[in-house]
């Protein structure tokens, strides 16, 4: 059994409540839009990550970080990338892709919109943890915490961690 915290699009920014909510995980997951490396050392501190560089992301992310990670865990196999749609509305290269790696689960950032749906087309569950950071045209910051055990996915939380623009929001009560 594995425990997963997955966020995205943190565009350099961090707080108290994403370290609190990550912190009973005994992974993280980062898709893409980190902004900046600082944002990765707390998180790194704290557990094991998983990483992958998105679009606005300079040199220094992109040599630490893959555009893409395959992972096998507890009998499901994972893809995660930036930039990838959505069920119905995929990018144009990513229909073919999920053909080739057959995911259990796909994983992407990029949109803001947190969105967790079983894509019957291709039979894998897509994940959007929404964005964690400030920066962006999302009203809440958001990130998704789950449980990958015996090739089943349970415990899906969808984590609210404040709006984009209280500055409040940056320590936890």
């Amino acid at each position: 059994m594995t425990r997963i915290g997955l966020l995205s699009d943190t565009h350099g920014y961090i707080d108290d409540r994403i370290i609190h909510h990550l912190s009973d995980c005994d992974e993280i997951w980062h898709a893409g839009d980190i902004g900046d490396l600082s944002v990765m050392e707390p998180l790194e501190a704290l557990k094991p990550v998983r990483a992958v560089y998105g679009n606005i992301d300079g040199t220094e992310i992109r040599k630490t970080y893959p555009v893409e990670q395959h992972v096998e865990i507890e009998g499901l196999t994972v893809w995660m990338t930036h930039i990838a749609g959505r069920p119905g509305r995929y990018k144009s290269s990513i229909p073919a892709l999920i053909r080739l790696r057959k995911p259990d689960i796909l994983i992407c950032g990029h949109s803001h919109i947190l969105k967790v749906a079983k894509d019957p087309v291709f039979d894998c569950l897509y994940m959007n943890p929404g964005a964690a950071g400030k920066h962006g045209f999302h009203k809440v910051r958001t990130l998704l915490r789950f449980t990958i055990d015996k090739g089943k996915v349970t415990d899906m939380q969808a984590v609210e961690l404040g709006p984009r623009a209280d500055r409040s929001a940056d320590s936890v009560e």
